[in-house]
């Protein structure tokens, strides 16, 4: 610093640097921010959870057990969803599916919206739904408090299980299942708060029959569960020459899709088959390193989807908790779709088109080779397409919606 023009700076400053010189300034100024950092280091913090932490506290399921009330009750019900804040398709997609149904069947649907960290507007809610979501007349508004009474509230994520389970309303408790959430966790606390929503006795509602029996083998659970369905209007079969893509739902900010696994699994595939391009969705992948040549498509809006399938001859599903919508989806386009073998899959759907592979690179490399060296690949996707033309989402909808009449009605 040049005393020439110390007259710039405040009195203050000025003052110490003539008594005390630039060097003592200088520690001070140490000393002024090392004293911040040390206020910012011993800021205490917070326990957060998905959950409330007084909700969690308050839900004491162990001691004081929910027992649902034996009255009967007629159809057509109200029905209270609690759920996290919609965003884009996942499990969101499939909730406002089934509430779409309910509604068409005479039932009144309300949705409360339940988060500890994310909370978007009630406008930007309903801007969203009409984007890439079914139809709803619900009424949307946040969880404070209690809710409208009811004939049935749906938990529909580990975290919603808590205040429901402290929901004084009276009525029947449903939980809508879609994977196994404590999987989402190392173990530890998440793991254990997760799993212990399986022991509130509620009625489950699983998606597909892998969970229902787990959940009833290790919980003792009460559950139910409907049959995964396709939409073959949006999916088509359109393309009946010989392609020369393969698809892979490369998702790395989701633990349980296997981004890396699958990486390694196409690499392989690569260096046997480099004829054939590598397409990449679910995810913008381009900051990671990836040693081949592939088409990054990022995040893509559901209408897209048929278009990309229909340039690929096989596609790579790494499903390792509940079996992905992904495989029927595929199907219908005419991919023949590899999935990672274990029962969590093959008892949701064992479709003779769907090619489990052990859960190596290797062996999920080998399966895609096997696939699209095929020498009646065209005919076989064909085939593929038509296995599941039966399916339909709204034979699934049907059968929650029987579930909950006997539920209610004995």
């Amino acid at each position: 610093m040049k005393l020439k023009h110390i007259h710039r700076y405040p009195r203050k400053i000025v003052r110490i640097i003539k008594l005390d010189g630039v060097l003592v300034f200088a520690i001070r100024v140490l000393q002024k921010f090392e004293n911040k950092a040390k206020k910012v280091t011993h800021r205490k913090l917070k326990i957060n959870f998905l959950a409330g932490y007084q909700d969690i506290l308050n839900a004491k399921w162990a001691t004081h057990p929910y027992v649902p009330a034996k009255n009967k009750v007629q159809p057509p019900f109200v029905v209270n969803w609690v759920m996290s804040p919609p965003r884009n398709g996942g499990g969101h997609q499939n909730i406002f599916r089934f509430i779409h149904y309910l509604e068409s069947q005479g039932h009144v649907c309300r949705v409360y919206l339940y988060s500890t960290s994310d909370f978007p507007t009630i406008p930007e809610i309903y801007d969203n739904l009409s984007k890439s979501y079914h139809k709803t007349s619900a009424t949307i508004e946040w969880l404070d408090g209690d809710m409208e009474p009811a004939d049935i509230v749906f938990a529909t994520g580990w975290e919603t299980a808590y205040p429901v389970f402290n929901d004084k309303s009276g009525a029947k408790k449903f939980y809508f299942v879609q994977d196994f959430e404590p999987y989402f966790y190392p173990v530890g606390s998440e793991y254990i708060l997760a799993e212990n929503t399986y022991s509130m006795n509620f009625h489950g509602i699983t998606a597909g029959g892998w969970l229902a029996n787990k959940l009833k083998r290790d919980y003792g659970m009460s559950c139910d569960y409907y049959d995964f369905g396709t939409d073959t209007n949006m999916y088509r079969f359109e393309n009946t020459t010989r392609r020369k893509e393969v698809f892979f739902y490369a998702r790395p900010v989701t633990a349980r899709r296997g981004f890396e696994l699958g990486i390694m699994a196409l690499q392989i595939f690569h260096e046997k088959m480099p004829d054939y391009t590598i397409t990449l969705a679910g995810w913008d992948v381009s900051y990671y390193e990836i040693p081949f040549p592939y088409r990054n498509l990022k995040t893509l809006a559901l209408s897209e989807l048929s278009d990309v399938y229909n340039k690929c001859a096989a596609a790579l599903v790494v499903s390792l908790t509940n079996m992905s919508l992904l495989p029927l989806e595929l199907l219908a386009a005419g991919v023949i779709p590899v999935v990672t073998d274990g029962a969590n899959n093959r008892e949701v759907f064992n479709n003779k088109y769907i090619h489990f592979a052990h859960q190596s690179p290797d062996a999920l490399a080998q399966e895609l080779i096997d696939i699209v060296s095929k020498k009646d690949l065209p005919e076989y996707a064909r085939d593929a397409s038509q296995s599941i033309k039966e399916l339909s989402w709204e034979r699934s909808c049907a059968k929650l919606d029987g579930i909950l009449r006997r539920q209610l009605n004995g």
